[in-house]
C-alpha cells in the first residue's frame, strides 16, 4: 500500500517495489531519507533560535535556511549511512536495518548510481545553504558548517564502528546544531546556550543508544562496534538510564537555583511517558512482538520507546523555553 504523507513524515513505512514504483519523486526521497525522524533535528534548530531571542536581533531568512540546511544535512547522513553498510556488507542478509523499513540499496528500490544521485543532490543543496549562511554572516558560521560536513561524512564511517557514534550525536544534535541555529539568526553565543545545548542533545543520543540496543547481537556479529557492543546490553541500558535522569537533575537543580526559570520544571509533565519507557529498558527485550507493539513498528523496540519519550520531553522543553521568554 502506498503511504500517506503522515505515514511517511511520523513513521519508517514499510513498502515494497510496486509501492515505491507508483509514489512520486518527493515521497520517495522523504522515504530514503527516513524522514520521521527529521523532527528531532528541528527541535535543535527550534531549541537554538529560543534561545537567540534575548540578543536583540533575529534573521529570519536565517531562521528558515538554517532550518532547511540541517533537515537537508541530516538527510544526506541517512543516505550516506545506508549506502556505507551496504557497501561494507552489513546491512545484507535481513539485518536489522532491513526489517524495520526499506533499505534502498537492499530492497532493490535504488540502484548504486541513483543512490549516489540522492546523496550528492541532498548533500550539495545542504552545503549550498551552508555556503549562503557564511556569507550572510561571518567566519563562525564556516566552522560550524565545516564541523558539521566532517559529520555527516564520518558518523557511519569510522565513527559509529568503533564507539565514537553515540557521542558524536550529542555533540551533534546538542551544541553544533543548537549553538549554529543561534548564531545563524542572532551573531551571538553564551555559555547559558551551550548549557541547554548538552541537555537537549542528551535526548538524541538516548534514541540512538536504544536502536544500538535493539540490534547488539546482529551490530557483535557484523562487527559494528557500536558503544552497546562495547558497554554490553546492561551497560547501555543503565547508561540511556543515567543519561535520562541526568536531563531532569541539570534542569531541576537549575529552576531551583533560580538558574533557569521556574517553567523548565514543566520537564517533569513528561514522568508517566517517563517511567513507562525506564520500565521497558529495565525488561528483557522480548523474543517476538509483543501485542502492544504494532505490526508497523517491530523489530523497533526500545528506540521506539526512546524516540516517542524523546519527542514528549523535547517539546515540553521548549514549551518552557518560550514561556520562560514571554514571562521573563
Amino acid at each position: 500500500m502506498i503511504p500517506t504523507w503522515p505515514e511517511i513524515m511520523t513513521k519508517i513505512p514499510r513498502l515494497d517495489a510496486t509501492d515505491w514504483g507508483a509514489m512520486g519523486l518527493a515521497k520517495r526521497w522523504f522515504v530514503a531519507t527516513r524522514a520521521a525522524v527529521f523532527v528531532m533535528t528541528l527541535f535543535s534548530a527550534g531549541i537554538g533560535m529560543l534561545l537567540a531571542i534575548p540578543a536583540g536581533q533575529f534573521d529570519l531568512i536565517n531562521a528558515a535556511l538554517v532550518c532547511l540546511g540541517l533537515v537537508l544535512a541530516h538527510a544526506t547522513n541517512n543516505l550516506l549511512n545506508d549506502w556505507t553498510d551496504s557497501k561494507k556488507g552489513v546491512d545484507k542478509d535481513n539485518y536489522f536495518r532491513t526489517q524495520y523499513g526499506p533499505q534502498p540499496l537492499e530492497n532493490g528500490l535504488l540502484t548504486e548510481r541513483q543512490m549516489i544521485g540522492y546523496i550528492a543532490l541532498t548533500g550539495g543543496a545542504a552545503l549550498a545553504i551552508g555556503a549562503t549562511l557564511v556569507v550572510r554572516t561571518d567566519l563562525p558560521t564556516l566552522y560550524f558548517m565545516l564541523a558539521g560536513a566532517f559529520f555527516v561524512l564520518f558518523y557511519t564511517w569510522p565513527l559509529k564502528y568503533i564507539g565514537l557514534g553515540e557521542p558524536a550525536v550529542w555533540l551533534v544534535w546538542g551544541p553544533l546544531m543548537v549553538l549554529g541555529s543561534a548564531y545563524v539568526v542572532s551573531a551571538e553565543l553564551t555559555l547559558f546556550q551551550f548549557w541547554i545545548a548538552l541537555v537537549y542533545g542528551i535526548g538524541p543520543t538516548t534514541v540512538l543508544l536504544g536502536k544500538h540496543t535493539d540490534k547488539l547481537k546482529q551490530d557483535r556479529v557484523k562487527g559494528v562496534h557500536t558503544l552497546p557492543v562495547i558497554l554490553g546490553e546492561t551497560g547501555s541500558r543503565n547508561l540511556t538510564l543515567g543519561l535520562w535522569a541526568m536531563q531532569y537533575l541539570v534542569l531541576t537543580l537549575g529552576a531551583l537555583t533560580g538558574v533557569l526559570s521556574i517553567w523548565f520544571l514543566l520537564v517533569w509533565l513528561a514522568l508517566p511517558r517517563f517511567i513507562v519507557t525506564v520500565k521497558r529498558f529495565r525488561q528483557p527485550r522480548p523474543q517476538e512482538r509483543p501485542e502492544t507493539i504494532p505490526e508497523d513498528v517491530w523489530p523497533l523496540y526500545l528506540v521506539a520507546f526512546a524516540f516517542n519519550y524523546n519527542k514528549l520531553f523535547s517539546g515540553l522543553l521548549v514549551l518552557a523555553l518560550l514561556l520562560s521568554l514571554v514571562f521573563s
